[in-house]
């Protein structure tokens, strides 16, 4: 039965190493699907699942990419894609003014430029199979978030390539879709927030004085945070991968909306609402004064 689901389609999905890339993948695979699984590294672990095949790939890389798919082209003799999904990306967080330049031009590297790359080179394979373009968004695209500067903007970036790309891509039968997760327990948040302390250790001690009380704040209220499961989100993504009809946007997980609400609002509201959720009001009233 689950065979007849994805009836040997094939989809290529970047950032298949773990987290929601590895839910999506064995997702689409126990569901019938062909998985060509977009890996930096060795990957042991979707060795071992059925119907997928590992394709190195390094997003960042043009000629990476270029490699990539001419792999994928030649295992697919002419059949084309039923999907690419752009999930490979990163987190750069901390105060922007803090942040280290190579730190924020990774950030766009991985979630803008490369989703970017991804599409110019599997495009041709997308309208062979007259398939879909599925880009992993954030909440923080339309909701910007204190301290995740460069995160938010990223993902807005690849929001804005998604809705010019719907028009573009939609006219040659090529459905684009974003894929907005929530909070979510992969091992990406981890690696941000090492990455994060490892900056600010090295920043200036009396610039860094000045975001101290509130970057513990965020950190606290970030922690109360309630996470779901990478499988809730490959499970829309699998939707997203097998509707005949597939929807502009799908929001994985419950605490998607609420933000998107929040983003609605008028700005000066907005602002007072995030600083009261993530309790900044006490870290600013506690903070260093400018100067001090």
């Amino acid at each position: 039965m689950s065979q007849a689901i994805g009836n040997g389609r094939a989809v290529f999905i970047t950032g298949a190493t773990g987290g929601i890339g590895t839910a999506t993948t064995r997702a689409l695979a126990e569901r019938g699907y062909r998985v060509y699984a977009g890996v930096r590294g060795d990957a042991p672990h979707l060795a071992e699942i059925r119907g997928v095949e590992q394709i190195h790939i390094d997003v960042t890389e043009p000629k990476s990419v270029a490699e990539a798919t001419a792999e994928v082209t030649r295992l697919q003799g002419g059949r084309g894609l039923h999907a690419v999904v752009n999930n490979a990306g990163i987190i750069i967080q901390g105060p922007l003014e803090l942040v280290p330049a190579e730190d924020l031009r990774r950030q766009f590297a991985v979630n803008v430029f490369g989703p970017a790359e991804v599409i110019r080179a599997f495009a041709p394979l997308l309208r062979e199979g007259r398939g879909r373009l599925i880009n992993i968004s954030a909440p923080t695209a339309r909701l910007a978030m204190p301290f995740a500067a460069p995160i938010s903007a990223s993902k807005a970036a690849l929001d804005a390539l998604s809705d010019a790309l719907r028009i573009e891509l939609g006219a040659q039968g090529v459905a684009v879709v974003t894929v907005v997760p929530g909070a979510v327990e992969t091992p990406i948040f981890a690696k941000a927030e090492a990455a994060a302390m490892e900056a600010l250790a090295d920043a200036d001690p009396a610039r860094l004085a000045l975001y101290r009380s509130r970057i513990e704040a965020m950190g606290a209220a970030m922690a109360k945070m309630r996470q779901s499961k990478p499988e809730t989100v490959a499970d829309t993504i699998v939707k997203a991968v097998g509707a005949t009809r597939p929807k502009a946007r799908y929001l994985a997980n419950s605490d998607v909306r609420p933000a998107l609400l929040v983003s609605r609002l008028p700005v000066r509201l907005r602002d007072r609402v995030v600083v009261g959720l993530l309790g900044l009001r006490k870290a600013e009233a506690a903070g260093p004064a400018l100067g001090s």
